[in-house]
């Protein structure tokens, strides 16, 4: 069951569109709604919407400063820049199967999702990182190889920031399990 205020502002965004409209979403509404970490979020980062023809009215209806965001204090946020790893459509999973009429939200698998964070690499995000890494668990190799083949060509920055940067969240995984056992 999708928790409040999350189903009423979802439930209302579902009623505002013709047809069917899938959305890719990454940021703390993944984390948190499918993953599990319990801490707040405003708003869903939608890295894609398929079809793309109704963002202008979702925007206006479901966006910040909008109806709906004034109502529920939540909001829909179509990122503009992101580095992404290739094929991650490949690998989204269905969150909320079923509960919507019109709208799907998919979440990126827990690698992809994680190395969406690298480039701002802020506290929050390290915090999510180590949320997923204990819940899934990660395997670091997995990460790294991630990064490596399916982020690195495509990345937005200095690759080599971004190298040091995987490199000290690997170690962080790894000492967060180590402390696990």
């Amino acid at each position: 069951m999708t928790p409040e205020p999350w189903r009423s502002f979802l439930t209302e965004m579902d009623e505002a569109v013709a047809g069917e409209v899938r959305f890719h979403c990454i940021g703390g509404f993944v984390v948190t709604q499918f993953y599990g970490l319990a801490r707040p979020t405003a708003d869903v980062d939608v890295l894609l919407m398929v079809p793309n023809d109704e963002q202008i009215q979702l925007r206006q209806k479901a966006g910040q400063n909008s109806a709906l965001h004034q109502k529920y204090g939540v909001y829909l946020d179509f990122v503009t820049v992101a580095s992404c790893p290739v094929n991650y459509e490949d690998r989204l999973t269905e969150m909320f199967r079923g509960t919507f009429k019109r709208i799907r939200l998919f979440a990126l698998d827990p690698y992809d999702l994680a190395l969406t964070k690298l480039s701002r690499n802020i506290q929050r995000d390290r915090d999510d990182v180590k949320h997923l890494a204990k819940t899934i668990p990660f395997d670091p190799a997995v990460l790294k190889q991630r990064y490596g083949e399916d982020l690195r060509p495509n990345l937005i920055g200095d690759p080599a920031q971004h190298d040091l940067t995987i490199q000290l969240w690997i170690e962080m995984i790894e000492e967060e399990r180590a402390a696990a056992t």
